[in-house]
């Protein structure tokens, strides 16, 4: 059955093995605070990277006993970022978190030529599960937070991701919608077109295991009325699983109207690396950073 509500991932995540979750710079109540929780649910067990006596002050403002985690100290928030990653890479963990620490640092451990996460041509993007409270079933959008522009080969990459992403959620054939302005297809707007080829390469066996149309507007994408105004049919139109956005800047404005004004709920990771990784910002809640860690921890080998 598939999943529609966030919270519903840790009732699955029961039934599949423990994975081990390492934690890059663990200095903030945030991250400790999701990562004790993850721990408590047993869907994961806990390597925190950070300045230890910090990691402890933390853990004794949230009333936690550091005695269920492993510390591991470094003080450097780079230095952190590297050691995560290279307990990742000797077999110690299957999914990486950031913690405190940038965003750049995080990316740049990752990234390593020669110590990161990256098989050679591997794409990694930003995938986003989203429960907004007004739409009857989980949306998974991406990319909205790494590549600014994808070129058409990224965007395929993309698609794959929210096509795995939803396969992890229980969604046997997820529906995937590819967003531009316009549903009609306009060979000035450069989305149009390669929403079209995209469709097509589905159509045809190229792209396998989901529904994809496009060009799609929003509104046509994910309100049945609009696409029934508008005499769309098929499988997508007005009931899409998955949203692939053609730019960064449409992605992360849709990102932050659903948070902001719908107050939308979300988890979210980094595709494309040896191992998920959590991505969430240094500001976001504890609850986000939780269902961020379920989500990697459904897609984690």
């Amino acid at each position: 059955m598939a999943i529609t509500k966030l919270d519903q991932m840790f009732e699955v995540l029961k039934s599949k093995s423990k994975k081990r979750l390492v934690a890059a710079y663990a200095n903030d109540s945030h991250t400790i605070e999701a990562v004790s929780e993850a721990v408590d649910k047993g869907i994961i067990d806990g390597t925190l990277v950070g300045d230890k006596e910090t990691m402890l002050q933390v853990c004794s403002q949230l009333n936690i006993n550091p005695g269920k985690f492993r510390l591991v100290h470094e003080p450097n928030e780079g230095k952190a970022a590297a050691v995560a990653v290279k307990l990742i890479n000797d077999g110690e963990g299957e999914l990486l978190m950031k913690g405190l620490v940038s965003t750049d640092k995080y990316m740049k451990a990752i990234l390593n030529k020669e110590n990161g996460l990256m098989d050679p041509g591997a794409i990694l993007s930003h995938v986003t599960v989203i429960e907004n409270p007004n739409y009857e079933k989980l949306m998974i959008v991406g990319d909205v937070a790494i590549i600014p522009l994808p070129e058409f080969k990224q965007k395929v990459a993309i698609l794959n991701y929210l096509v795995n992403t939803a396969k992890a959620l229980g969604i046997e054939k997820p529906k995937v919608a590819v967003i531009s302005a316009s549903e009609q297809v306009l060979p000035g707007i450069p989305s149009c077109a390669e929403a079209a080829l995209l469709s097509k390469m589905a159509d045809r066996g190229q792209i396998s295991g989901a529904y994809v149309d496009g060009p799609l507007a929003l509104d046509a994408a994910i309100d049945k009325e609009s696409a029934q105004i508008k005499k769309l049919s098929g499988p997508v139109a007005g009931d899409a699983d998955c949203l692939l956005f053609p730019n960064i800047e449409s992605g992360n404005v849709f990102y932050k109207a659903n948070t902001k004004l719908a107050k939308a709920e979300l988890g979210a990771f980094v595709a494309g690396a040896r191992v998920p990784c959590v991505l969430s910002s240094r500001g976001d809640s504890a609850l986000t950073k939780l269902y961020s860690i379920a989500l990697a921890a459904l897609i984690a080998k």
